[in-house]
């Protein structure tokens, strides 16, 4: 139910606009000046406030400029029985939503209402989404245990250069946070990265994925396509889970990455390309050298830096940091106060088995926030962690 404060130094002005607005369903409070209505907004979050401007105490204007610091997303729609266009304009220009003159027509004041809840719904639902959006950006790598200082110092000398590199680690260790890292500190941060992952693209399309097509190249192919490549141009791509790219897509990319030059599936003409190739595998490429699923001389194209991300069992001593920033970061996304968590909870959550590594983590710091009261303890870690990973 949206809320509106109303204020105005006549109480049956403040009376009728009350009893309008309750009947369409609003919650209304009241306030008789500018005064009061400022205390009133350090308590309570408004959706709209109605204000005369004409009042004693703190008169609207000045109420107004306040308001911009106080709650500069809260709507204010201005009413004057004094109105002339100087006043409206005035008003609009520092900051009022709009400008109503007394006696308001009923349906101007509704629309009118409705208009500026339209308005506070947007801030609010922009809000969300930037922190939404700010979570797909390059997130710190937290963790201070000696494995985790070795692959921000790997990062730190060869992002600068154009060395291609190959990332290794089981699933959920965060392979990708590394390619970002590494793009993030390089000099072509300026540039996209784009992502591909390898494992989630069919062979027969693989192909037109990395290189894009032409026009009528294959049934579906209704118009030309840029590839993964060509849109990386200038910036950085990422195979992930290159060890389940087919042999013949390998051929490809190694052409690639040989010559610099592309071509798409159903064209003759080389286009080239100025990509730094970033690579992610949770495949031991040595032996499926051996056994003839990966090419030799891919891999040593590939893995001129090795970084190898290192399993959350290996690094437990990073689980408190790590729980620490998930709580702060998904409270934020919920938007919701961030949960404190006691020490013995933290213990246990030291002692669980991570087969899923950050992403089970993760996984489980937002189900114990949902499930959990107003502290995560020991036992909601013995409760919600789930039946095959119980504490050691």
């Amino acid at each position: 139910m949206a809320q509106v404060l109303i204020v105005d130094d006549e109480v049956p002005i403040r009376r009728t606009l009350k009893e309008i607005l309750e009947f369409e369903k609003f919650k209304v409070d009241e306030a008789c000046d500018g005064l009061e209505c400022l205390v009133q907004l350090k308590k309570t979050q408004y959706d709209v406030i109605l204000m005369d401007i004409k009042m004693p105490k703190m008169d609207g204007m000045e109420a107004l400029e306040r308001i911009q610091t106080l709650a500069p997303d809260t709507p204010v729609v201005m009413i004057s029985g004094h109105a002339n266009i100087d006043t409206a304009v005035e008003a609009v220009k520092k900051g009022a939503f709009d400008f109503i003159s007394k006696p308001p027509d009923l349906n101007r004041l509704l629309i009118t209402v409705r208009n500026a809840l339209d308005k506070s719904s947007l801030i609010t639902e922009t809000k969300v989404l930037k922190q939404r959006v700010s979570t797909y950006k390059t997130q710190e790598m937290i963790g201070e245990s000696a494995s985790m200082k070795k692959i921000q110092e790997t990062i730190d000398k060869i992002a600068p250069t154009e060395a291609r590199v190959l990332i290794t680690g089981s699933n959920g260790t965060g392979k990708e946070l590394v390619a970002r890292w590494i793009h993030e500190k390089s000099n072509r941060n300026k540039g996209p990265i784009v992502e591909v992952n390898c494992a989630a693209i069919p062979s027969e399309l693989i192909e037109s994925e990395l290189f894009g097509h032409e026009k009528g190249s294959f049934t579906s192919a209704h118009k030309q396509r840029l590839g993964k490549f060509e849109q990386a141009n200038g910036g950085t791509i990422f195979l992930d889970e290159i060890g389940d790219m087919s042999l013949d897509a390998q051929a490809k990319v190694l052409r690639a990455l040989q010559e610099s030059k592309i071509a798409r599936v159903g064209g003759d003409k080389e286009i080239k390309v100025d990509v730094r190739v970033l690579a992610a595998t949770n495949k031991d490429l040595r032996k499926e050298i051996e056994e003839k699923r990966f090419r030799e001389d891919l891999y040593h194209r590939l893995a001129v830096i090795i970084i190898e991300v290192p399993p959350l069992n290996d690094r437990r001593g990073d689980i408190p940091q790590l729980v620490e920033h998930f709580i702060e970061l998904i409270c934020n996304e919920y938007g919701i106060a961030a949960k404190k968590i006691t020490k013995e909870a933290l213990v246990a959550l030291q002692n669980v088995n991570w087969t899923g590594n950050i992403r089970e983590l993760r996984n489980v710091v937002e189900r114990l926030i949902i499930l959990s009261g107003n502290e995560i303890t020991a036992e909601d870690v013995l409760n919600y962690v789930g039946p095959f990973q119980r504490p050691e």
